[in-house]
């Protein structure tokens, strides 16, 4: 009988995911949207919001501050994620930042009066910006899952009783 001394082997994708192309390529547009975010607002959107009637003026002035709010949510999860990846940040210290973050809130919002005035380039940056936090929120659930599962494969009694038993026979679990 061979017995070799191993121990559990644990996947962690935040790392893996946080350190992947496609991470980088979601980092990248994100980062990339609030700066063109920014441009437009002080720049061309100006133009465009002075031509609003009223109603289309406090459309845009609401649609405006769901946009960049809900940019800074997505903006600070990704590197909220980037830090752990890069171990900046520890898991611990992550869960007690993610409170903080609310991804559930900046969705698409209520219907406005007015919204029918709204300029392209404003809609195409919010259409853009709703993508990106759907995508986001299937990260985060999938991160989410993953941490409540190490979370309870850790914490499982059958788990703790192979571990004693390993340790009183001497050998590692598979």
């Amino acid at each position: 009988m061979v017995s070799a001394e191993t121990t559990p082997v644990t996947v962690d994708f935040l790392s893996r995911f946080t350190s992947s192309d496609q991470f980088e390529k979601v980092f990248r547009e994100g980062m990339s949207l609030v700066e063109e975010t920014a441009n437009y607002l002080d720049g061309p959107g100006r133009q465009d919001a002075r031509m609003l009637d009223r109603h289309g003026a406090v459309a845009y002035a609401t649609e405006s501050m769901r946009l960049t709010t809900r940019l800074m949510q997505l903006a600070s999860w990704l590197l909220l994620q980037r830090a752990i990846g890069a171990g900046e940040m520890s898991q611990e210290e992550a869960r007690k930042e993610k409170h903080r973050i609310s991804l559930t809130d900046i969705g698409r919002g209520n219907p406005l009066s007015g919204s029918e005035q709204l300029p392209a380039g404003l809609l195409d940056i919010v259409e853009r910006s709703l993508s990106l936090h759907q995508r986001v929120l299937k990260l985060d659930v999938m991160l989410n899952m993953q941490a409540k599962a190490e979370a309870t494969e850790q914490s499982s009694p059958v788990n703790s009783q192979i571990d004693r038993l390993a340790a009183v026979l001497k050998v590692g679990r598979a």
